[in-house]
């Protein structure tokens, strides 16, 4: 017989409270938009692209420890299931990395609507990770949402770009990320994921960092240079709980609010408007993961 897992007695087990879920989710999507933000304005601002990754991890480590160690101590650095949260944490780190390395180059517009297509990866992905049956309606599905990240990249144009390909690694890390999560819900406590998925990045890039550090050169930069690391711990500190309380396949769509959040932040912070390339493509991705996830709900596993 395997051994059981004994979960840390403050883990907190999955509830079935889906309008709270989604809640979280949608604020997790705006602070994870406010995280791409900060990074296109240090980006912007000439700061390396391994700086800026480790101020989005580190800082969030730092609150992490600061929130956890003092109410739980050193029990909450323990996981019950180590290596998955280790992959789990280093899939977020990569992704964040990739991201923000493409936001050098690409619109925050194009860099979020690329990472839409999440959803319909998770979809592919659940087959072999969490043994998922998938019927030909999601199969067409994920054809169709494909076709639209096509329309984003334009690979066959003159605005293709090939940052556009690190943003597309960046959603299939990101893929992985969400499934992991959902799959520690229930047996590693909010304090341990919270702690893992920040630490991982900073110790990693800490010793690569020395030699690229710049600091602001005016107050402005000071705002995203600190609260990048404070979006990171907040936003993601909504999705562990969001996945506690329903179902990633519920979850997903809600990644598409922040279509708004983006343009918002483009045309307002930095007088970028989506391209209809980018508008048409984002429909095309968000209507095909909006129908994988209206198929989930009404067949209940019917496929």
């Amino acid at each position: 017989m395997p051994t059981p897992i004994v979960t840390h007695p403050t883990v907190a087990q999955r509830e079935n409270r889906t309008g709270l879920g989604l809640l979280l989710m949608a604020s997790a999507v705006f602070f994870f938009t406010l995280i791409d933000t900060s990074a296109k304005w240090l980006a912007t601002a000439g700061f390396a692209t391994l700086q800026i990754v480790f101020l989005r991890y580190s800082i969030h480590f730092a609150i992490s420890l600061a929130m956890f160690l003092p109410r739980e101590g050193r029990r909450a650095l323990r996981s019950n299931a180590p290596r998955r949260q280790l992959l789990r944490s280093t899939m977020l780190f990569v992704s964040t990395a990739l991201n923000f390395a493409a936001l050098h180059y690409l619109p925050i517009t194009v860099t979020i609507t690329i990472l839409f297509a999440g959803p319909i990866a998770i979809t592919l992905l659940a087959i072999p990770i969490l043994g998922e049956r998938v019927g030909p309606h999601r199969i067409g599905a994920v054809i169709v949402g494909f076709s639209g990240v096509l329309v984003v990249m334009q690979p066959w144009g003159t605005g293709f770009h090939p940052a556009m390909l690190l943003s597309l690694s960046a959603m299939l890390c990101a893929s992985l990320y969400f499934i992991l999560t959902r799959m520690l819900a229930g047996v590693d406590s909010n304090a341990t994921a919270q702690i893992w998925s920040s630490g991982v990045g900073a110790i990693c890039l800490a010793p690569f960092v020395v030699s690229l550090w710049q600091w602001p050169t005016d107050p402005i930069g000071w705002l995203p240079f600190v609260l990048i690391g404070v979006f990171g711990a907040v936003g993601h500190n909504f999705v562990t709980n969001a996945h506690r309380m329903a179902d990633a396949s519920i979850l997903a769509p809600m990644m598409y609010v922040q279509m708004i959040f983006a343009a918002l932040v483009s045309i307002l912070v930095f007088g970028t408007w989506p391209t209809l390339w980018t508008f048409l493509g984002g429909l095309i991705i968000a209507g095909a993961g909006l129908y994988v996830w209206h198929r989930e709900r009404r067949n209940a596993g019917d496929l």
